[in-house]
């Protein structure tokens, strides 16, 4: 009971069983796998962050880091993954770009408005709020070469071969980067408080078999999401990039958005500053590079950085708006309203006028 008080999310994990067992007795329901399987991440993904904390508490920042780097934005990426080997690229490029845009937009605006709502004016570290946002504005001018050359009428052979070296680059910043915040300059990173409650008492070894059954779990359940999700989308009047971008983005956050906004009405509004943003840079710098060199080997053919027009021109905006909410440091609820209005905007224009395949 202690834990369902603490992570509510986790009543839905009624939903894993339904879904093994609905794809065993009736693997066609497409549309009904699609909303289960939804319904089931949610609250793994909510245990997935809960173990991933726990052990970044009993392992030191250096290692924590890399911890958050590659466990943080788990669900994201196992989805991918699976979409990556059923050769679903505009899935997979549309839930990389909607994940950025949805932690810095969504997330960030979510918080602003709730923590503003119970609090009328709240700080955070402006240096770690603009150390972020350099950060995507990096991966989005990285974002944007490859569609940049294709439209110079440069050949795929040529495009792949961009996307191979920009994963590696984007790679090697991100380390870098982690080293500059979490050793060298640390001290201009300091929070305001750590998230040290959110593990719940966990031991490591407890921890790690959590994160390895629950990964299990995911990769099965990423499996019936990506195999029904073509089918159910076109029923309901989605298209795969609007699943992506949108649906995706929003499941695979669910368990940071609780811990963001929980944060910001507790008026530490500094940690889901950092939590918005430091996922969204997570994604852009070592996810998407990630998904680019392991395409290579699991995919029908290797992925490219390249992305429709839409979808760069709104991460560039995320970016921007990034920017400009980090600027001075501070927040209220109206400044959420603005954020959340952009992601509005974005969601209707792509259920409306969804993106041409790339």
């Amino acid at each position: 009971m202690a834990e369902l008080r603490a992570a509510p999310l986790l009543v839905l994990l009624v939903f894993v069983p339904v879904v093994i067992l609905t794809d065993i007795a009736s693997p066609e329901s497409h549309t009904l796998l699609f909303i289960l399987s939804v319904l089931a991440i949610i609250p793994l993904a909510a245990l997935l962050s809960r173990a991933t904390e726990a052990v970044s508490a009993r392992t030191g920042d250096a290692v924590g880091g890399l911890l958050n780097a590659t466990l943080g934005n788990l669900t994201e990426l196992v989805i991918s993954l699976a979409a990556l080997q059923a050769g679903q690229y505009l899935l997979v490029k549309a839930a990389i770009a909607g994940a950025i845009v949805t932690n810095t937009l969504f997330m960030l605006g979510g918080s602003f408005l709730l923590g503003g709502l119970k609090h009328h004016l709240q700080e955070f570290n402006r240096v770690s709020a603009r150390f972020q946002a350099s950060l995507l504005f990096l991966a989005t001018v990285a974002l944007f070469v490859p569609s940049l050359v294709s439209r110079a009428d440069q050949g795929p052979e040529m495009v792949q071969a961009l996307s191979l070296g920009l994963a590696v680059i984007l790679i090697a910043v991100y380390a870098m980067g982690m080293l500059f915040s979490l050793k060298t300059h640390r001290e201009l990173f300091a929070s305001v408080g750590e998230a040290e409650e959110h593990h719940g008492g966990w031991g490591l070894s407890t921890s790690i078999i959590i994160l390895v059954v629950v990964t299990l779990f995911v990769a099965f359940i990423s499996e019936v999401f990506v195999g029904s999700v073509q089918a159910a989308a076109e029923k309901m009047g989605m298209t795969p990039a609007f699943v992506g971008f949108i649906v995706v983005a929003l499941v695979g956050a669910a368990a940071e958005m609780t811990a963001a906004f929980s944060a910001a009405r507790a008026n530490r509004l500094d940690l889901s500053v950092g939590i918005a943003l430091g996922s969204a840079s997570q994604i852009a710098l070592f996810v998407a590079p990630v998904l680019v060199i392991v395409s290579y080997f699991i995919g029908p053919e290797p992925m490219s950085l390249q992305f429709w027009p839409g979808a760069v021109a709104m991460m560039f905006l995320a970016m921007m708006a990034a920017a400009l909410l980090s600027n001075g440091g501070r927040g209220a609820w109206y400044v959420g309203v603005l954020a959340l209005a952009v992601y509005a905007i974005f969601g209707l224009a792509l259920f409306l006028l969804p993106p041409a395949a790339s």
